[in-house]
């Protein structure tokens, strides 16, 4: 079996700690189940058929409840960790500790789980995590994350460039809204392969490396950020796992003007306005979390309360690296097991 093959090659070569640069490209091209090469034809099969196999059927099976968010024990980091194998994403529910807006829950959790490095964003914080709350004036006035109006489905950091890409995310929940704010989230995984059993061209499509242009960012006459073109899918070469990069969004973004790319994007849209029981949807709860390799989510509209209690507090980690245990030699691993 290729899956295996790929595994035992990796083992012996001992980069089970991730992939070696000089390798990545045979590897990614010969063994990689997110290849359209014929070759790779029988890899995604059998990804394919492990990924439905393990995939949770509701969101209740990817939160785990941990004690300490200081000193997780061996147990909870276990289950953590499967849930990431299974979904790319997990939610922590912590039992044990009452000041949930110490913010050295979100660093200690990133670092517990290999997210380092911080994208210190436009919105962020000096110490680069965004509170995300309603902001009336400022800067930040203006932006969907800072208001309780619907955030459409969207990955992070999709307007960043190729070398800051967004792969991990940590949103903690302080304290929710009295009404509303849920997520809805979706494995990127998932995504691919329903538009690959739809139509391999889409896939092929959404891997080009000009399929998708987020127009530069202009403020008063200011460019704060600059155009940003790339893919929607690719096959990150460090860990061969799959990155997604996307916006619902219709304005303030250009898709390459060919009909199977037009298809492509009108088929994303329609699976995330179905029903399907891959989207999983949650509303985070005090204390709460959702970690994840930048899933694909949204957020509905959210009401606040009179009290502070009920007004909504997110904290947000974006991170440059994606969760460790989850590259794609570890999944092979996972499949082989």
């Amino acid at each position: 079996m290729i899956v295996g093959v790929f595994y035992c090659c990796m083992k012996r070569l001992q980069y089970l700690d991730g992939y070696n640069l000089s390798l990545s490209t045979l590897m990614v091209k010969k063994h990689s189940p997110f290849s359209l090469l014929p070759e790779a034809e029988t890899a995604y099969q059998n990804w394919r058929s492990w990924k439905l196999s393990v995939y949770p059927k509701q969101a209740s099976e990817i939160l785990v409840a941990i004690n300490d968010p200081f000193s997780l024990s061996s147990e909870e980091r276990d289950l953590i960790n499967q849930c990431f194998l299974r979904a790319n994403m997990a939610v922590y529910t912590i039992n044990n500790v009452s000041d949930f807006a110490n913010k050295k829950i979100v660093q200690t959790l990133g670092k517990e789980f290999g997210l380092l490095r911080l994208d210190n964003n436009l919105g962020a914080d000096d110490d680069s995590i965004t509170s995300l709350q309603v902001i009336a004036g400022g800067q930040k006035q203006g932006y969907i994350p800072y208001s309780d109006k619907k955030l459409s489905w969207h990955t992070d950091g999709y307007y960043n460039h190729a070398q800051e890409q967004i792969r991990g995310i940590i949103l903690h929940c302080v304290n929710p809204a009295a009404e509303g704010g849920e997520n809805a989230l979706l494995d990127h995984e998932m995504m691919y392969i329903h538009l690959r059993d739809l139509d391999p061209a889409y896939i092929s499509a959404l891997m080009k490396p000009e399929v998708l242009t987020i127009p530069a960012n202009v403020e008063n006459g200011t460019e704060i950020r600059g155009a940003q073109t790339g893919p929607v899918f690719s096959i990150d070469t460090e860990t061969g796992a799959l990155h997604m990069r996307y916006s619902a969004r219709k304005r303030n973004i250009i898709w390459t003007d060919d009909a199977v790319t037009t298809a492509a994007v009108s088929a994303i849209d329609d699976f995330l306005a179905s029903d399907s029981p891959w989207i999983l949807r949650h509303r985070l709860e005090p204390g709460q979390g959702l970690v994840c390799n930048n899933v694909l989510h949204n957020r509905t509209s959210f009401k606040n309360g009179a009290g502070s209690e009920h007004q909504r507090l997110i904290y947000r980690g974006r991170y440059y690296d994606r969760l460790a245990g989850t590259y794609f030699n570890d999944t092979a691993k996972a499949m082989s097991s």
